[in-house]
């Protein structure tokens, strides 16, 4: 669709279905979830064992083809685990596998297909052996991960730096730099002289945000009716 024909009321009883699912189906499966989180079409999220951890103001966004998978093993005495800061943003098909350690800061944006994991999951040598070599990953603050990058084991990413979309990061990655390629590199520094806005910022009010939105949202439908939705629905033109 084009445009979004559903009047506001059944909009925010989408919004409510989506808020009832991820609390009573969703947040269960996390060790512990802050508060404040936005989980949009949260039946396309996954997560799998153990020691999952998520901050403040977690927004995770899915769609049907692309799900968000957040997993954990143990296996031969080690535990992995997954900790996720606050203001942290997780788009469609974002992954992340830990056998060890994944930690992500505060204000940290993980783009559409991102991959994160800490472990080869099978042995270079010994493919029978599970996992093989794993090291801890790390992701420190306001690091933007680009759409389709792989962070493999034992990398930190320094804060404020961006990965390109598609790059491979094998080895570490300084502080306030953009990195890209496959394996990734140092393209340029960040420009020192201009201020950094972190996620944070949107959050600074949380009760003027959800009005702010609110009120987007009935500007944009306000003119939408009943019946012209569920002709959309059933017969949708050209347009539409």
């Amino acid at each position: 669709m084009i445009h979004d024909h559903r009047p506001y009321q059944v909009k925010k009883w989408y919004m409510a279905i989506e808020t009832w699912y991820a609390r009573h189906f969703i947040a269960p499966q996390f060790a512990s979830l802050g508060s404040g989180y936005h989980l949009m079409k949260p039946w396309n999220i996954s997560l799998h064992g153990a020691d999952i951890y998520a901050g403040d103001f977690l927004h995770v966004v899915t769609a049907k083809d692309r799900r968000v998978s957040l997993s954990t093993w143990a296996i031969a005495g080690q535990q992995g685990a997954v900790r996720i800061g606050n203001y942290c943003l997780l788009c469609p098909g974002v992954r992340i596998d830990s056998a060890s350690s994944v930690t992500i800061s505060d204000n940290c944006m993980l783009a559409a297909g991102s991959y994160i994991t800490d472990a080869d999951w099978h042995d270079i040598y010994d493919r029978t052996r599970a996992v093989g070599t794993t090291r801890p990953v790390v992701l420190e603050n306001n690091v933007w991960i680009g759409d389709g990058a792989v962070i493999c084991k034992g990398v930190t990413i320094g804060e404020n730096s961006v990965i390109g979309a598609g790059s491979v990061v094998t080895h570490d990655i300084p502080a306030n730099v953009i990195a890209a390629g496959n394996p990734a590199r140092v393209i340029k520094p960040l420009d020192s002289e201009r201020e950094l806005i972190m996620r944070q910022a949107i959050f600074a009010d949380p009760q003027q945000l959800h009005s702010s939105n609110d009120a987007i949202d009935r500007y944009f439908l306000s003119g939408n009716s009943w019946l012209n939705w569920l002709r959309s629905l059933i017969a949708p033109r050209r347009g539409d």
